[in-house]
């Protein structure tokens, strides 16, 4: 049952990352680039693309965090796991996932310590230059007393911080429940890049040797037009 859970909260996850990244990472560029016409083209520029930028940057990078234990592209040291015998091998990995796990759920309660007071008594407290987008004024009425927002309160681009955390602690307990279930034999996958550059080196060592007579026909035959 559990696992049938994790399944199908991992494919709207696996959506909702895949989303955000690709669409914070075309924003940001776009809104890079029109910048840069705009400075140096008509030697104007648009207030508020920096902070908003970095808005999304951060955005991306908290959402990327938890994308990459799903794809598992996070740096990690595997040697214990790999001198360690095969029995253990199990042991150690959901002990590794486990303090993931509690490290996330830490970042995860943080997080929202940290974002919540923003989106209560601090929701007056407004960004430095971004506009607040007409159709999101209704936040106002909630949480603003009905004083409207000139800027963006700064509770909406945080809100990544607890998204983010959240994001990861789902994708950790995913990872941990793979252990233990036996899908999954550990968080990195630093031996599976080793193994796929082993076998590149292979296709390319069979590769020049099937060339090799090839090569040899050729000079022998070059070799026979020149003596004619």
């Amino acid at each position: 049952m559990e696992q049938s859970i994790f399944a199908r909260i991992g494919k709207v996850t696996d959506a909702v990352e895949e989303t955000l990244i690709a669409f914070f990472l075309g924003a940001m560029t776009l809104l890079t680039f029109a910048n840069v016409i705009f400075r140096y083209v008509f030697n104007d520029n648009i207030l508020w693309a920096l902070e908003l930028t970095v808005f999304m940057f951060a955005w991306m990078v908290l959402v990327g965090a938890s994308y990459g234990v799903k794809k598992h592209f996070h740096i990690g040291v595997d040697v214990v796991i790999n001198l360690a015998p095969e029995q253990l091998r199990k042991v150690y990995a959901v002990i590794a996932a486990a303090c993931c796990l509690a490290f996330s759920i830490l970042l995860l309660i943080g997080s929202w310590n940290y974002w919540y007071p923003f989106a209560t008594e601090r929701a007056w407290y407004e960004t430095d230059d971004i506009p607040m987008p007409e159709m999101l004024q209704f936040l106002a009425d909630w949480l603003n007393e009905g004083e409207r927002y000139e800027k963006m309160p700064r509770f909406i681009p945080y809100m990544a911080l607890p998204i983010g955390m959240a994001l990861l602690t789902f994708r950790f307990a995913q990872a941990t429940w793979q252990i233990l279930t036996g899908k999954l034999d550990r968080l990195i996958a630093g031996h599976e890049a080793e193994e796929e550059l082993e076998a590149l080196k292979e296709e390319l060592k069979d590769a020049g040797e099937a060339m090799e007579p090839k090569n040899i026909g050729n000079v022998d035959s070059k070799d026979k037009s020149k003596e004619r």
